[in-house]
């Protein structure tokens, strides 16, 4: 039931920390992957990479989801090469980038947050997604069957903690933003919907919502995120293979328009 022999999966946001982790999985399971994201050269080495440690075909292919004809492109290339496409994971996705230490605490404020970085991240957050779901959506509607992964995150259920992004003495280092966690409710409910409006088309939908992967921040940060969460850890960027495997294949053929959250419990308490 978890095998993916046979079946092609795309992967947006693929050169990410878990968009690789999401690939790989894939591929492990028996699936093809075309790997895109912005970077043409790199996509393109990491699936070379992929396809030596998984054995399968596997490409990659830069695209702008954000763009209606770039992901059209990058959808005529996927069946020209495999035929047919099975499984969209919509990974891709922008979180805040704190740049200036200096500055990153005003600059964070919800009352000074750029109104420019609110739509860059709505855009390729969401639109993305829209937009990719449009294109790879319809044509597996039109094959009878398929599967959609939205990634979301813990923050599309529940607020930030803004107590996390303290140092230790206390003062506050910057402010999660508004965008982050609005974008992924959206994506939440983005995909109740398209549940329901491909259910009887045979076209699976559903969220995996993951919790904070440790990669590399500082030690004050991380033992913080750890006593929040009831396994007493962050995530290792390999906990969520499991979950994209389940929601790719047979396993979860009588689910849809569900939000599975891997986040060792943080939104339990």
């Amino acid at each position: 039931m978890f095998s993916l022999e046979g079946r092609t999966a795309v992967v947006t946001g693929a050169l990410g920390l878990i968009g690789r982790e999401h690939c790989r999985a894939l591929a492990e399971a028996g699936a093809s992957v075309i790997a895109t994201d912005l970077d043409a050269e790199a996509c393109a080495s990491f699936a070379e990479e992929l396809s030596a440690e998984s054995g399968r075909r596997c490409m990659g292919m830069a695209a702008d989801i954000t763009d209606p004809v770039s992901v059209r492109a990058l959808f005529d290339a996927a069946v020209e090469a495999f035929g047919r496409v099975h499984i969209l994971v919509n990974n891709a996705a922008i979180n805040d980038m704190v740049e200036d230490p200096v500055t990153a605490l005003e600059a964070s404020r919800f009352e000074n947050y750029p109104i420019d970085l609110w739509r860059r991240c709505l855009d390729v957050n969401v639109t993305g997604a829209f937009i990719c779901s449009q294109v790879f959506g319809a044509h597996m509607a039109e094959q009878g069957g398929g599967s959609i992964i939205n990634i979301a995150s813990t923050y599309g259920m529940v607020a930030p903690d803004q107590s996390l992004y303290r140092n230790e003495d206390g003062t506050q280092t910057f402010y999660k933003s508004a965008v982050y966690p609005t974008a992924k409710g959206a994506i939440i409910n983005f995909t109740r919907f398209l549940a329901s409006y491909w259910g009887a088309a045979g076209v699976r939908v559903n969220t995996l919502s993951p919790g904070g992967v440790q990669n590399g921040q500082d030690r004050h940060f991380v033992e913080n995120y750890s006593r929040r969460t009831p396994l007493g850890e962050m995530a290792r960027p390999t906990d969520y293979r499991g979950g994209i495997v389940f929601l790719a294949g047979d396993a979860s053929r009588y689910m849809t328009g569900a939000n599975l959250v891997v986040d060792g419990g943080w939104t339990a308490w």
